[in-house]
């Protein structure tokens, strides 16, 4: 057994400064006189324990502190691909996370939805407060570590700074996550350490680094431990053509060790890939890319944790995401195969036709898996979860979800291709396919997509009832006083459609609007202010009606029950109405409407 890398990701909103931070913490190292030290596998950045310790330098010497993890290994994967990739079963890549938030700007969407997945897959991080050179009067003293610079403010300035820092508190706190500056936590285990820093001029990072290494050599130490010299455990995280040889993986090894000519299990949807390792490659030194040689050398194995990119054939169908195993002894296939394609239908959902719920599709299995874990946590239900690009299957199965329910016959992308042809038969079908590069935007704009459905279908219910209407019969415009009867009114409050009741004020019911027009013009509809011809069947006007009467829509008690559950779309004056329609209908009858 040996101890292993810390794998580190590095996350948050979009212009935060993720990629600043950690190009920063690759400039300080060779800066603190490690020229190289930082090496670059695939996908990943290997920080190793000597460059910690040098970064690290009069803090560790100050806080007496000795640091036992055998290094870093930064995801340098971008989005969400790394973190909320499949690792294990209840696991992710990641064993711990910087979450980089603007201190000026505070929490954004992305930086929700960067909590959330941690939150959903347990990875322990810690806030990175980045851009403090980005607040007024700031200025980096060379000789001084971070605490004592901030101490060496100005009031005012340090005043200016704690505001910044305790509304990322209480935003962190409004996600469920108590926090605290990290040389103010009492426990680890139950504050989240925020460390602030500048990606641009370096301060904080070394406070970044001590704070993350003392958390994983205390929390991880037992996730630490992996077997070296085993059958490798990874994930893949890209698919890539390479010239001259096809298509490669680019995997991170998180157990055991791999090596060339290994047969390699990899998770799929349906049935597992099993392939030869041909070769390994890592990255060549610097000098030889500049001479514009091969991109890669050859390494005959490579032992966790690292990364490394894969040639083998047979690897066109595999996805970002899966898992991959390897092993020397083909007795052991079969049994690797089970392994990895139980963990892809831990993520893969393909219920039974009958099933509602929202229809998902990804790019990538740790998209998915982050997308299924929200909705979940969401209480949305989901019929069935996939990868890959829309096709017409996934429509006609979209069709027969819309009909069993509107609200979850929808399809959520994240970051899905879909061909025009698609999206266009789509759109004839009234089908809704929501497809975003943002997981969060896909989410808002559904629960956007129900709000709207919502309210259309309460204005649909709405245009069947009786509204509240109280009208005018205007004096000296009755033109023919019965059989039907035509006179003019004015829309005093409400609205009136043709075939509306029509009752008097004392609760008699006289008539139903017959039709109605506006100058030249029929109309079914008569709204507020104006004045219309209406014709009225079954009544006289001077017997029934009398010219200067207040007449009102007779509503029924069913639609009078359902108007109060729908007045949230109805003026304060329509409701008016309904409260003197009601009063005048419990003369005859006190539990008129009530219920």
């Amino acid at each position: 057994m040996a101890t292993r890398k810390v794998l580190l990701t590095v996350v948050g909103h979009v212009d935060h400064g993720k990629t600043s931070l950690l190009d920063k913490i690759r400039r300080t190292a060779v800066t603190a006189g490690e020229a190289g030290a930082i090496t670059q596998a695939i996908g990943v950045s290997i920080i190793p324990l000597e460059t910690i310790k040098k970064i690290c330098g009069k803090l560790l010497d100050a806080l007496k502190m000795k640091i036992t993890v055998p290094g870093l290994l930064a995801i340098d994967t971008p989005g969400h691909a790394a973190f909320t990739s499949l690792r294990k079963r209840g696991g992710s890549l990641a064993d711990i996370a910087i979450l980089v938030v603007d201190i000026n700007e505070g929490f954004k969407p992305q930086t929700i939805e960067s909590i959330e997945i941690l939150r959903a897959n347990r990875v322990p991080f810690i806030i990175a407060a980045n851009k403090v050179d980005l607040i007024n009067g700031w200025v980096k003293d060379e000789n001084k570590l971070l605490l004592a610079n901030i101490n060496s403010m100005d009031y005012k300035l340090q005043g200016e700074f704690e505001k910044k820092m305790y509304e990322l508190v209480a935003q962190a706190a409004e996600h469920g996550f108590p926090a605290e500056r990290f040389d103010r936590v009492e426990d680890y285990t139950k504050q989240i350490a925020i460390v602030p820093v500048s990606a641009h001029n370096g301060q904080g990072i070394p406070e970044l680094l001590m704070v993350l290494t003392g958390l994983a050599q205390k929390f991880l130490e037992k996730k630490l431990q992996v077997d070296d010299e085993g059958n490798c455990k990874g994930t893949i995280l890209e698919v890539k053509e390479e010239k001259g040889l096809g298509t490669t993986l680019d995997a991170i090894i998180y157990n055991g060790k791999l090596k060339v000519n290994d047969t390699l299990i990899i998770g799929a949807i349906d049935n597992p890939i099993v392939v030869k390792v041909r070769a390994l490659l890592e990255p060549a030194e610097l000098a030889e890319m500049r001479e514009k040689k091969s991109k890669f050398k050859n390494v005959k194995e490579v032992t966790a944790a690292t990364g490394v990119k894969i040639s083998a054939p047979g690897l066109d169908t595999a996805v970002a995401g899966m898992p991959l195993r390897s092993t020397s002894n083909s007795s052991d296939i079969e049994k690797l195969k089970q392994e990895v394609q139980t963990e892809v239908g831990e993520v893969v959902i393909n219920n039974e036709e009958d099933y509602s719920g929202v229809m998902i599709k990804a790019d990538t299995i740790g998209g998915l898996e982050a997308l299924r874990n929200l909705l979940e946590e969401k209480e949305i239900p989901i019929s069935s979860a996939s990868l890959g690009e829309l096709s017409k299957k996934d429509l006609s199965k979209l069709e027969s979800l819309k009909e069993k329910d509107e609200f979850t016959g929808v399809l959520l992308g994240f970051n899905i291709k879909t061909s025009s042809e698609l999206e266009e038969l789509a759109k004839l079908k009234g089908l809704t396919l929501i497809n975003n590069e943002v997981i969060y935007k896909t989410i808002e704009e559904y629960e956007r997509f129900v709000d709207k459905l919502k309210k259309d279908i309460e204005m649909r219910e709405l245009a069947n009832l009786v509204r509240p209407c109280k009208f005018a019969v205007l004096k000296g415009y009755t033109f023919r006083q019965s059989n039907p009867a035509i006179v003019g009114v004015e829309i005093e409050i409400g609205r009136i459609k043709s075939g509306d009741p029509i009752m008097r004020n004392d609760g008699v019911k006289i008539s139903a609007v017959k039709s109605m027009q506006e100058g030249k013009d029929s109309v079914t509809l008569a709204e507020q202010g104006k004045q219309v011809a209406m014709a009225m069947g079954g009544v006289t006007i001077g017997r029934q009606i009398e010219e200067g009467d207040f007449l009102y829509t007779d509503i029924p008690e069913t639609d009078f029950k359902k108007l109060k559950e729908l007045k949230k779309h109805l003026s304060k004056m329509e409701i008016e109405v309904m409260k003197e329609v009601a009063e005048i209908k419990r003369k005859n009858n006190a539990v008129w409407g009530v219920g």
